[in-house]
């Protein structure tokens, strides 16, 4: 039992006894009324009888009030015992009243049926439907009837025949059937308990997963403001070069990202990164691996130096199944040359505009964190002219699907990079976004998107 159904336990308790003191009160207020306008000695007599056993059933009804309000403070559950005591307490009114409080101008073996005291047992049976507990609320049938027939025997019911009256009707046969009418509203009251039972626990179920997927969500919030305050703001301005650089996760928070930095020669890195899948996960794994590279590119004398121990960092922190497709590309003011080192990550876009033609570049290595070593081809070297463009993209551009699932593809980008060729490279990313969507029809991104332009201004 969860701590949130005993507090809603407690509670549905609590509820139950202010509806039984209520229904104690109205009964007494009716009772003083009547005994007001007819104030016979019968009717002062039995006032202060029923007033007499409202007071003993009400002191234990705000005893179990206090003991329920101290519980709920004290988030600790009720002991048994203390129910079943309320129990006998509260279905030894309506025996009482039956077995005390009786006309004299009622025959002995009929005041049993003609007593309005019997009305409160099912009063009690269908409160008993609010401890949500269908075994407590049987029992309550059994103690019920067991109770109202030793009231009966009390006032004079007799088992058996009578030689006045052998009917279907007579008083012998309507006790045990009225007794046997409380066995059933206990049995009902059972069915209904454990009905209100489950849905008490399936809508607590359903709180506590929205509470959850609430925590999840801020959770989420957090990460997203968080990594995207680890993208940068603006990109470099590099003399001959215009650059530009764009993200967008496919959920909250993405496995994409994209980073500049200088390093102490005075040229400018520019990297890209796509960790597999998308979500919290690769979101911490992609700050790691933007953390490994700003520190190693800092201190390592050489591009390939650099990657290698990236990918030994990366190695030792990613579970089997995971890797970091990962590309870099460093260039300088005023010089046409671009040196390219791609780790797993391909195709890369390259558009020379005087031949009006692309060449799609492989990896020159295995992804980071396959492998412990790493093993790869020299850096590229790019001699780029005027309005070349080079385009670093993740494969969620190229792999975005439309509803009859047909993916936009590499030959679709680069008819899109051709078209907005003469446009600033920050314009050329919005443009092949644009595309992208209009192709996608409306269906969900499902991978993050991220790109990198590099065009010679």
């Amino acid at each position: 039992m969860s701590l949130a159904f005993r507090q809603a336990l407690r509670e549905s308790e609590r509820l139950r006894i202010y509806i039984f003191l209520a229904s104690i009160a109205f009964i007494l207020t009716l009772r003083a009324v009547r005994t007001f306008v007819a104030p016979s000695p019968e009717n002062v007599t039995t006032f202060y009888q029923f007033l007499l056993m409202a007071c003993v059933v009400s002191s234990l009804e705000f005893a179990t009030l206090l003991a329920l309000k101290r519980a709920i403070r004290e988030e600790r559950p009720m002991a048994g015992a203390f129910w079943y005591l309320n129990i006998l307490g509260e279905f030894s009114l309506p025996a009482i009243a039956i077995a005390t409080v009786s006309s004299s101008a009622i025959a002995p073996g009929y005041r049993p049926l003609a007593n309005a005291s019997f009305l409160l047992y099912f009063l009690l049976l269908t409160l008993s439907t609010l401890r949500l507990d269908s075994a407590l609320s049987l029992l309550c049938g059994m103690i019920a009837a067991g109770s109202y027939v030793a009231a009966a025997f009390h006032v004079g019911w007799r088992l058996g025949y009578t030689n006045i009256d052998k009917s279907l009707f007579s008083p012998e046969k309507t006790v045990v059937t009225y007794a046997i009418g409380l066995i059933m509203g206990g049995m009902v009251a059972a069915i209904v308990a454990r009905e209100f039972r489950t849905q008490v626990e399936a809508a607590l179920c359903e709180a506590e997963t929205r509470r959850e997927m609430e925590h999840l969500r801020h959770d989420l919030e957090v990460a997203h403001t968080i990594q995207q305050s680890l993208l940068p703001h603006s990109m470099p301005l590099v003399s001959g070069w215009d650059l530009a650089a764009w993200n967008q996760p496919a959920d909250q928070t993405g496995g994409d990202y994209y980073d500049w930095q200088p390093l102490p020669n005075g040229r400018v890195l520019l990297a890209l990164a796509d960790v597999t899948g998308h979500g919290i996960g690769p979101a911490l794994l992609a700050s790691v691996c933007r953390a490994y590279a700003r520190s190693n590119f800092r201190t390592q004398g050489t591009f390939l130096k650099a990657m290698e121990e990236i990918n030994t960092a990366i190695a030792a922190d990613v579970q089997e199944g995971r890797f970091i497709t990962f590309v870099a590309a460093i260039l300088g003011p005023d010089a046409p040359t671009v040196e390219l080192l791609s780790a797993g990550h391909a195709p890369l876009f390259l558009y020379w505009l005087k031949h009006d033609r692309f060449d799609l570049m492989e990896a020159n290595a295995l992804p980071l964190g396959i492998s412990d070593s790493f093993l790869s081809e020299p850096p590229r070297t790019l001699e780029m002219e005027r309005g070349d463009l080079l385009v670093l993209a993740t494969d969620g551009f190229f792999e975005w699907a439309n509803a009859q699932d047909e993916r936009f593809g590499t030959d679709r980008l680069n008819a899109s990079l051709r078209a907005a060729r003469e446009l600033p490279a920050a314009e050329i990313i919005s443009s092949l976004y644009q595309e992208v969507l209009k192709f996608a029809g409306g269906t969900k991104q499902m991978d993050d998107l991220t790109a990198i332009v590099i065009k010679r201004a």
